[in-house]
């Protein structure tokens, strides 16, 4: 089984993003589960535009986008990706869209199809702190995450997708701030995907796991 994961790269004043330190680290598979790992820009449409490719050639299982939200204290799996691009900042080209539809003929709303409750529970096990964010914002991770799901649904793809928002890494800011260290946010992504590639049994990892 394959699975394609995504972080960016970095933008506005974050000289450092922890998505793309934890793609460099992540391992090239998981319980022989082979890891397709991209970094991508931070530019709305553009984002999707450079993912596709790798959703047609590798035609993963598991579709895992990460990205930052500095100032939250937990690992956060997104519920909901919204038909809206709208910020006062700009993405790494310079665009500030406001109140923008993604797609006129897309719907209003598409929601995460990661098994999230079965991922937040492997992460508390190791007290790594993991919550359900019912928004994923209107900046270009909520773009990301609205045509990934989109394409799959418009094509009947048997793929399991949805975003992931990580922390400020405990490297990049002071202790006032919302962080966590790089190493656990590592831990934590990779026992996020273990919950999508191991069976379970009454609360218990089996199998090839």
């Amino acid at each position: 089984m394959k699975i394609l994961i995504s972080g960016f790269s970095s933008f506005l004043d974050n000289e450092v993003n922890p998505t793309e330190e934890i793609i460099k680290l992540l391992p090239k598979s998981i319980y022989g589960n082979e890891l397709i790992k991209v970094v991508l820009p931070v530019v709305y449409r553009k984002c999707f535009d450079e993912l596709l490719p790798y959703i047609k050639e590798y035609k993963p299982k598991y579709i895992i986008n990460l990205g930052l939200a500095g100032g939250r204290k937990a690992i956060s799996f997104e519920r909901v990706a919204i038909n809206i691009d709208s910020t006062t900042s700009k993405d790494n080209e310079g665009n500030i869209p406001v109140d923008k539809t993604i797609e006129l003929d897309g719907k209003n709303a598409y929601f995460s199809t990661l098994p999230f409750r079965k991922m937040i529970e492997n992460l508390k096990v190791k007290k790594i702190p993991a919550e359900v964010s019912n928004s994923a914002g209107t900046y270009v991770c909520n773009n990301l995450m609205y045509n990934v799901l989109r394409y799959i649904d418009d094509n009947n793809l048997d793929i399991k997708a949805g975003f992931i928002h990580v922390p400020f890494m405990s490297e990049q800011v002071d202790n006032e701030v919302g962080s966590i260290p790089l190493d656990i946010l590592l831990e934590g992504i990779i026992d996020a995907i273990k919950a999508c590639v191991c069976k379970r049994k009454e609360g218990r990892n089996y199998g090839n796991c």
